[in-house]
């Protein structure tokens, strides 16, 4: 993804759920599996998870319910403290800081916006969304400010004095968001902030977190057990399964070339043509005669072109720079399907 230190570094951590997990990790042989672990009295909430995740990226971590996705996250954090392995922010460990410096890592580092909502009902918008700089101990003109700026950007200016009950499931979510963003987080954990949503709120709070995302260029972890918003929103996708990462890829990657069967099951229903781009099917020493196509544009977008067109190889750029050329029988094949 990146030669740059990745802002979060988790090299093969464990966080088991039993008596003595440490003493069990020691001992452990390397073959065991989720259901011989459960058999001895342990859960393997993560299994030997390694990740990096690097600034301005979304990593968009999914699976089904009890996958581990959440407690990952939670060890990221460490909100959960982890059995086995390391995890670094910044380049420093986590594991190794005393209460006190993990408290003020997460008050200036990290913003979290979790499924339910989490207002408190007696407080406005306003005074919902100042909370965690009151925790702070910011004085009240400093915080109010900064509680207006963010209101505004979640697009609830106008609602400051509303108090939660008047608020849709929609605003309420975005109210959760500001909140979240009011510390200025450089690093912003979600886990399915969306899913108690109906599917049209739903679409209009995804359309909204890219709008801010492209914005503020956070580095974000975003919870979901529904792919297509995985494939929506994620730069990479992490898939879980029984506490193990099976693939870690992009999501043109993890759809053309899924490295388990798990994952071949989550990608059998997806439109690939939808989520697959040029600039992925692009081979940079091939070339192609005649005006080129975006590597941003999906298959799909290049339709009617794919139809249409004669050309074997069609050339493909990026930003008005050529990278290559890509197979029009292969674009085509991810179109209509393989014969």
């Amino acid at each position: 993804m990146s030669t740059e230190r990745p802002v979060i570094s988790c090299k093969n951590v464990w966080k088991l759920f039993g008596a003595n997990p440490e003493r069990y990790l020691a001992k452990m042989s390397s073959d065991m599996s989720f259901d011989d672990m459960r058999e001895d009295g342990y859960i393997a909430g993560v299994k030997d998870v390694s990740l990096d995740v690097f600034k301005g990226e979304m990593l968009v971590i999914m699976g089904l319910s009890g996958s581990g996705k959440s407690t990952l996250v939670r060890c990221f954090s460490r909100l959960h403290e982890i059995t086995g392995g390391t995890i670094e922010v910044d380049g420093q460990d986590i594991m190794s800081l005393a209460e006190k410096d993990l408290i003020d890592l997460r008050r200036s580092k990290m913003g979290m916006v979790f499924q339910s909502f989490g207002l408190l009902p007696h407080r406005s918008v306003l005074d919902n969304v100042a909370f965690p700089l009151e925790m702070r101990g910011q004085d009240k003109h400093t915080r109010r400010a900064r509680a207006l700026e963010v209101i505004k950007l979640v697009g609830l200016e106008g609602r400051e004095d509303y108090f939660p009950r008047e608020l849709s499931g929609g605003q309420q979510q975005r109210v959760g968001i500001a909140r979240s963003l009011a510390i200025e987080p450089d690093i912003w954990f979600l886990d399915e902030p969306f899913s108690a949503l109906d599917p049209l709120i739903r679409r209009e709070m995804q359309d909204e977190f890219l709008r801010l995302q492209q914005l503020l260029n956070k580095t974000i972890v975003f919870i979901t057990h529904d792919f297509d918003e995985a494939l929506r929103l994620a730069d990479r996708i992490a898939i879980m399964k029984d506490g193990a990462v099976e693939q870690c890829d992009t999501p043109d990657q993890i759809v053309l070339h899924p490295a388990t069967e798990y994952v071949r099951k989550f990608t059998e229903d997806i439109d690939k043509a939808r989520v697959v781009h040029a600039g992925v099917l692009a081979k940079p020493d091939q070339t192609g005669k005649g005006d080129p196509v975006d590597a941003g544009m999906t298959v799909h977008k290049l339709a009617r072109i794919l139809v249409n067109d004669k050309r074997d190889f069609i050339p493909v750029s990026r930003d008005g720079v050529s990278i290559g050329a890509m197979s029009r029988a292969d674009a085509l094949d991810i179109l209509l399907g393989a014969e």
